[in-house]
């Protein structure tokens, strides 16, 4: 067995030990996508291990993600970083994640033997993702986000350029594809943001048992409430009221995201079921959320093996059918609240990596004044009833 077919073999066995939903869903993949979108989501996982470890600094957090980045662009050494980052974490990385940090290399060399225009779509979302999620870490605490558009950054630099990262390898796949990929990019970022407000909702507990909360202040202040201050063993009915109101947009975000999906045709029976899992997983969860707004731990909202199978089950049984997808979608999204989203600024930074600290301090300062000088307007649409 050559080095590269090896190594696919440990993305494949190291996948359902860091993530058991797109250990479901990734297989469901055609095998000309699922080794990409495995090495992808692999990086993506080592971004949030570093992104999340608490023995980190800010600066050395940013650092670490700027040499990842560099990496997965072909600079630098894999095996050298994978052993530097591995003697700072703590012991609150799993295990699981700290052996795939060991073997970071491994997943490198698999996205490096990838076609082109793979190699590049999942290198712009590494670079964006690294990019993203330090100037967040800088501020991060317990009083939460400052704003709602602050959120919806968040979601883009750790979700949003994952499902535009997924629409140009779906497109690079198929023709049929290709040809729907203006419609499909105008709603990639959302999909992506419905998924990961839902896990930032699910989460809240746990993220705040480090430090850490992704709630928007502007929201909860609107009903009185101080981030800094909640507690999951007060149950306040005025922060529930603010948890009510990210589910409709979460909720909304979802609608988009089953737009997206039935955009793909139906006879790619694959893509449709990787993304029609994680939705109505999704949208099961945001329901146990709805219908629990004052929960005290994450499990308390997670939904069961038995509405997992039920999910996979109707989703195959109507998988080319988009009216009765609709049916289904409606049925489990009865009773949600739902916003109607407009129009959201995000900035769209083209990052450059350097092998010098100080350049990269100063590329970091230079990205954040060009944040706030330049924004391109995106429009993530809204769905009908």
């Amino acid at each position: 067995m050559d080095s590269v077919s090896s190594d696919e073999v440990y993305q494949d066995q190291i996948l359902p030990h860091v993530s058991r939903t797109f250990a479901l869903t990734i297989p469901q993949l055609p095998p000309a996508l699922s080794i990409p979108v495995t090495s992808a989501y692999l990086l993506c996982r080592i971004a949030d291990t570093i992104e999340d470890e608490p023995a980190l600094s800010a600066p050395e957090t940013l650092a670490f993600l700027q040499r990842f980045s560099a990496v997965v662009g072909g600079i630098g050494d894999s095996a050298a970083l994978a052993r530097d980052l591995v003697h700072r974490l703590s012991d609150r990385t799993l295990p699981t994640e700290r052996d795939l940090v060991s073997n970071m290399d491994r997943v490198v060399r698999v996205t490096a033997h990838l076609g082109e225009a793979q190699h590049a779509a999942i290198q712009r979302c590494v670079e964006l993702m690294c990019y993203g999620m330090p100037r967040f870490q800088f501020s991060a605490s317990v009083r939460g986000l400052p704003k709602s558009s602050d959120l919806d950054d968040y979601c883009y630099y750790v979700a949003g350029v994952v499902g535009e990262m997924l629409t140009d390898l779906f497109c690079d796949y198929s023709v049929d594809i290709a040809r729907r990929r203006a419609n499909l990019s105008a709603l990639a970022a959302s999909f992506a943001q419905g998924l990961q407000m839902t896990n930032i909702l699910k989460d809240v507990w746990e993220d705040r048992s480090r430090g850490a909360c992704w709630l928007p202040q502007d929201v909860f202040i609107r009903h009185g409430v101080d981030l800094a201050q909640v507690s999951n063993e007060i149950n306040d009915p005025r922060f529930s009221s603010g948890m009510t109101e990210l589910v409709a947009v979460a909720h909304a975000h979802l609608r988009n995201a089953l737009d997206y999906t039935l955009l793909i045709p139906g006879k790619e029976k694959g893509i449709r079921r990787f993304c029609l899992w994680a939705i109505g997983l999704a949208i099961l969860t945001l329901r146990k959320i709805a219908h629990n707004p004052g929960f005290t731990a994450g499990a308390q909202v997670k939904i069961s093996r038995t509405a997992v199978s039920m999910t996979m089950l109707m989703t195959n049984t109507f998988i080319g059918n988009d009216w009765m997808l609709r049916r289904l979608f409606a049925l489990a999204a009865r009773g949600l609240p739902l916003s109607r989203l407009g129009e959201a600024a995000r900035p769209l930074p083209t990052p450059v990596m350097s092998d010098n600290d100080a350049d990269r301090e100063q590329h970091a300062e230079r990205g954040q004044h060009a944040d706030r000088e330049q924004h391109a307007r995106r429009r993530y649409g809204s769905s009908g009833s």
